[in-house]
C-alpha cells in the first residue's frame, strides 16, 4: 500500500473524477489484491496488476446509472503537490494542472483511460493494450483522438482570455 497507494489514487481519481470515489476503489483494489494475491504468478508485475484491478474498479463504477447520477459534477481537487520554487511559478502550474485536469475530466471515458495510463502511469501502448483488452492500433488511435480533444478543449477556454494566458 504504501509503495502504490499514491499511484493508484492519482490513476483512480483521473478516470472517475471524485476524491472519495477514487479512495473506495483503491481499498477495494488492495482488498481484492490481498484476497487474490495467489493468483499473482510474476511477483515483479505486481504494479501492473495492482493498475489492472484499479482501473477495471473505476471502469465498473463509471458504468453505473447511479454512480453518474450521485456526483454529475464532482469537484476538481489538486492531488499532486508542485515543487516548482516562487509563488508566481506555483500558482500558474495549479492553475495550468486544474484546467488540463478539468480537460481530461471532460474527456469521454475509453480517452480518459487511455490518456492517464500513458501520461500519469508511463505504461507502454503495448500494456495499456493488455489493461483494456484491445489492440495496440485501438490505443493508439484513441490517444490520438484523446490528444486531439483535449488540445481543442484548452483552446476553446484559451479563445475567451484577453490576456492571451490561457493558451497553453
Amino acid at each position: 500500500m504504501a509503495q502504490y497507494g499514491d499511484e493508484l489514487q492519482r490513476t483512480a481519481f483521473l478516470l472517475v473524477k471524485d476524491r472519495q470515489a477514487a479512495e473506495e476503489a483503491v481499498m477495494d483494489t488492495f482488498i481484492q489484491a490481498y484476497r487474490k494475491i495467489h493468483q499473482l504468478k510474476e511477483p515483479d508485475k505486481l504494479r501492473g496488476w495492482l493498475l489492472r484491478i484499479v482501473v477495471n474498479r473505476c471502469r465498473m463504477k463509471m458504468r453505473t446509472w447511479s454512480w453518474r447520477n450521485l456526483f454529475p459534477s464532482a469537484s476538481i481537487e489538486r492531488m499532486i503537490e508542485e515543487t516548482e520554487p516562487g509563488p508566481e511559478n506555483l500558482l500558474l502550474a495549479e492553475w495550468r494542472n486544474q484546467r488540463l485536469s478539468e480537460a481530461i475530466h471532460r474527456l469521454d471515458y475509453r480517452y480518459r483511460e487511455v490518456i492517464t495510463l500513458y501520461y500519469y502511469n508511463e505504461l507502454s501502448v503495448l500494456e495499456i493494450a493488455e489493461h483494456v483488452k484491445s489492440n495496440e492500433n485501438t490505443v493508439k488511435a484513441r490517444l490520438a483522438r484523446g490528444r486531439m480533444r483535449l488540445r481543442q478543449m484548452l483552446e476553446e477556454e484559451g479563445d475567451g482570455d484577453e490576456d492571451g494566458a490561457g493558451a497553453l
